[in-house]
């Protein structure tokens, strides 16, 4: 490995233990967020259990214990759905529920 090459992964290394033991703040421009939707509580405001809200979403139960458990996330039109149902589960868990019966 070459000596700066090696030079800059110590230097991240020695200032990922700072930030760890809280002797440093990492730069704001380099901190990576996920925004990831509280599946859980989306489905308890839908006032639904894991099975029929899996149902109505069109998705497995075990995805949806996955996503409520933090091991997955939702993507790509799962995701859309959920913020929908989410900012208004009322009106939309009635329009789900139409096209499960």
């Amino acid at each position: 490995m070459k000596d700066e090459l090696f030079a800059d992964l110590l230097a991240s290394a020695e200032e990922m233990v700072a930030i760890e033991q809280g002797n440093s703040v990492p730069d704001d421009a380099a901190v990576h967020r996920y925004e990831t939707l509280d599946v859980q509580a989306i489905r308890e405001i839908a006032g639904k259990s894991r099975k029929e809200f899996a149902v109505i979403i069109g998705a497995s139960y075990e995805a949806v214990k996955s996503w409520e458990t933090g091991r997955r996330n939702p993507t790509g039109p799962t995701k859309k759905l959920l913020t929908l149902i989410k900012e208004n589960p009322r009106k939309m868990t009635e329009i789900l529920e139409l096209e499960t019966t």
